[in-house]
């Protein structure tokens, strides 16, 4: 019988007698080396029959598990791993490949967690391997299924080493598929809804921070690693299909509060997405917030939380409409939660603040002027003060709250850039609100957008007292031009503002805005300005009479208060001196009229004496000390105080007429309506600009004549002549006032008929053809011969 059996033995195929010599006598003993190095040089020798191997050693394995010989069957699985390694750019390594996995398959089948835990380790070595040839029919189903039930092992003794595996299994499957785009699809929602939720069940299990110890990994820092190289591999038609069974994961486990986690696991996601693609991941969680809107207020806040937090990491990547885009949808959750609850409860306050902040935080990593952009966008969806409900109050008040979220991001530089006109007309409309909240927070956008020197909080309360902590800059030529073109607008807004609400608060944030707008742009050209709007402050409480008692006392403290700061920061002396005169005087007879502001509440039933006129600002008074300081004050002495309610511009009140015949007369010529004195400069023609004529002999004494200032009688036969001109050209007719304009005009006239003939000429040599034509012409009187005065040029 012996004999017998070593005969057949050596009939058998070589293959086969080098397959059974690699299984020892004791399966304690291991794979037999020097037999399984003949295997290897023979398979590398005779690649036709790597394919017969591999499935000879499958069909050894198979009979071993079944008889429970598992030492047996690692063995044979470790031979599999070494003829793979050895032998992976043979050409007919295919086949040998589906002996391979249909091995690893059977092991994962097994109960046995040893076999389960080799099958995955020899399948990720597998993974690793870069094959030349793909194959087109090979599924991993089985494998996805497997390597993710793995993950949720509850096993006792071996549940970390058996969920390790499964997520390295699935980290092997991952770069197996995705690298080639012939294999199977992994991006197919059946599979992603295996893999992600597995990966985030593991990562919830534990410490989220990463193992600095690389030999000692833990199934949440793997699943971490797993989940960055599944996003970073995801191209922009896939990303979708990592985040649906993400988002559903977190909805599932009710995991959006505390939203701890949620948080985590977006930084992830947006950390390792492809930066092209992160706007994605913040347009479909802004889609998961619309499909929650029934959802309970504290899950909407949680989400709207992860949304500021990641919102921030897309800001870079989104530009133009997307970046519009996005602020729009914010705006959209903005006004869903406030049309859809009638009373803002704490959480639904909360949901609003975590959208603002959201809006805010995507803002902020902008440049300044997509700022601009993004907060004229906010202005532009604003309702108008027409509407008057309480739910459009609610809107504006949220609306704006994110204006200021914003400008507070924005670096102010220049005021023209800031303010633009689209921008600051329906912001000052704003400031005229009839609900106090509405203009606290337009004030505080203004004083955000003011501020460029930190000193919001250092002019926060009314005071007369100086200021030591103030910073301040000489304004630049193009804020000085700002503020001729817009400061009055701002002014009269702050003043309507003003006489709207005995507040503290309310009149604390006015006042903090105007002494803002007066230290960010005070200098010699401006003070005058700021002057008649201090005193319109003052005729406000003096003349409106529904103004309570108090209000009208607040107002004049208030008038005191940038009185004596626009003194300080002007540096006129003189000024200083008067304002600290009356600051004095009322400390003495009404100490109402001063800072702090009254409480309303407290004072009701105080009797307040009002009529105390010798105490109030007086208009000559001021346009005495800018002149003792060497400075101009004709715009003081003859413009008019701010007055409320004013809907035309306050900087252009005064007719055109008589800022014209002021040139006139300031000029110091002796041009009346029927003499014209020659000087048709642009100077002279520019409105506001003023021109001052030197003596004809240009000595020192004929200088020092020219700089004096005029007599009161030169004053008086001046504002007589004004006014004269002023009748004149209000009353007299056009034509009249023409002809008698009309001789002074000849020197320019004629000038204009030499230029007008010699073209004339001109075109009569190069157009022969048209000489009759233009003979008729040259008989008529042509339109440029009428003269104009002056005073009609523009």
């Amino acid at each position: 019988m012996p004999g017998c059996c070593g005969c057949c033995s050596a009939l058998r195929p070589r293959y086969k007698r080098l397959v059974d010599n690699i299984f020892p006598v004791n399966p304690e003993d291991g794979l037999v080396k020097s037999n399984m190095e003949k295997l290897t040089f023979y398979s590398l020798s005779s690649p036709d029959k790597l394919d017969r191997i591999g499935e000879y050693l499958y069909q050894k394995a198979t009979k071993d598990i079944n008889r429970k010989r598992y030492k047996l069957a690692e063995i044979a699985m470790e031979a599999m791993d070494l003829l793979l390694q050895a032998c992976h750019a043979q050409t007919t390594l295919n086949l040998f490949v589906e002996s391979f996995l249909r091995m690893v398959q059977k092991l994962l089948e097994d109960s046995n967690p040893n076999l389960k835990i080799m099958a995955t380790n020899s399948f990720v070595k597998f993974a690793n391997i870069n094959e030349d040839t793909p194959s087109y029919h090979r599924r991993y189903d089985f494998f996805i299924s497997k390597f993710s039930s793995m993950c949720h092992s509850d096993a006792a003794s071996m549940r970390d080493s058996l969920r390790l595996a499964g997520i390295k299994g699935l980290q092997g499957v991952i770069r197996k598929t995705v690298s080639d785009d012939l294999v199977e699809n992994i991006w197919a929602a059946e599979h992603m809804e295996k893999i992600v939720p597995s990966l985030l069940f593991n990562m919830q299990s534990g410490d989220l921070t990463p193992v600095e110890d690389a030999t000692n990994v833990t199934p949440p820092a793997l699943a971490e690693e797993v989940l960055r190289e599944l996003v970073g591999r995801a191209s922009f038609g896939h990303i979708r299909s990592v985040l649906k069974p993400l988002l559903t994961h977190l909805d599932r486990h009710e995991l959006w509060v505390p939203n701890t986690f949620a948080i985590h696991t977006f930084r992830i996601v947006m950390i390792s997405i492809q930066p092209q693609y992160s706007y994605t991941v913040v347009e479909t969680l802004m889609q998961h917030l619309d499909n929650n809107f029934k959802s309970s207020p504290k899950t909407r806040t949680s989400l709207a939380v992860v949304l500021s937090k990641i919102i921030a990491i897309a800001a870079g990547e989104s530009v133009g409409p997307s970046a519009l885009d996005i602020i729009n949808n914010l705006l959209t959750h903005l006004r869903t939660s406030v049309s859809t609850t009638s009373e803002i409860t704490p959480e639904e306050s909360q949901y609003q603040e975590a959208l603002i902040n959201a809006l805010g935080e995507f803002a902020n990593h902008h440049p300044d002027y997509q700022k601009i952009e993004i907060m004229l966008f906010i202005m532009n969806t604003v309702p108008d003060l027409s509407k008057k409900s309480k739910g459009d109050q609610m809107l504006q008040n949220i609306l704006l709250k994110s204006l200021l979220k914003v400008g507070t991001q924005y670096s102010t530089v220049s005021f023209e850039k800031a303010f633009p006109a689209s921008f600051l007309q329906p912001l000052l409309k704003m400031a005229r609100a009839p609900h106090d909240p509405t203009r606290m927070v337009v004030m505080q956008i203004l004083q955000a957008l003011l501020d460029r020197h930190q000193n919001e909080q250092v002019l926060s309360s009314v005071s007369v007292k100086p200021y030591p902590a103030l910073s301040q800059e000489p304004p630049s030529r193009s804020d000085i031009i700002f503020t001729h073109k817009y400061g009055a607008n701002i002014m009269q807004a702050l003043i309507d503002s003003m006489a709207l609400s005995d507040r503290v608060d309310a009149l604390s944030s006015s006042f903090n805005t105007a002494a803002l707008l007066i230290v960010e742009m005070s200098c010699n050209e401006t003070v005058q300005e700021f002057l008649l709007f201090i005193l319109g402050i003052q005729q406000v409480a003096n003349t409106v009479d529904t103004l309570g008692t108090v209000h009208r006392c607040s107002l004049h403290a208030i008038s005191i208060g940038l009185l004596v700061l626009i003194s300080r920061v002007s540096g006129i002396n003189n000024l200083l001196e008067y304002a600290q005169k009356i600051v004095e005087a009322r400390r003495e007879e009404a100490t109402h009229y001063l800072p702090p502001l009254l409480e309303p509440k407290k004072m009701s039933g105080k009797i307040l004496n009002l009529s105390l006129p010798h105490l109030a600002i007086d208009k000559l008074a001021l346009g005495e000390c800018l002149q003792n300081a060497g400075m101009d004050a004709q715009r003081l002495n003859t413009g008019a105080p701010y007055a409320l309610n004013q809907t035309d511009h306050p900087g252009h009140r005064h007719s055109w007429v008589e800022s014209v015949s002021n040139q006139l007369t300031q000029r110091n010529s002796s041009a009346d309506l029927t003499v014209y004195n020659g000087d048709g400069d642009s100077v002279s023609s520019s409105p506001g600009v003023c021109k001052k004529l030197l003596a004809p002999e240009f000595n020192f004494d004929a200088m020092k004549r020219a700089l004096a200032e005029p007599t009161e009688t030169v004053k008086r036969e001046q504002r007589e002549r004004q006014m004269q001109i002023v009748r004149t050209f209000r009353e007299g007719e056009f034509d009249d006032l023409i002809r008698r304009t009309e001789p002074k005009h000849d020197l320019i006239q004629n000038r204009l008929n030499e230029l007008f003939n010699s073209l004339a000429v001109e075109r009569q040599i190069t157009q022969s053809d048209t000489k009759a034509a233009s003979l008729q012409a040259s008989n008529e009187k042509p339109i440029y011969e009428t003269n104009f005065p002056e005073l009609f040029y523009y």
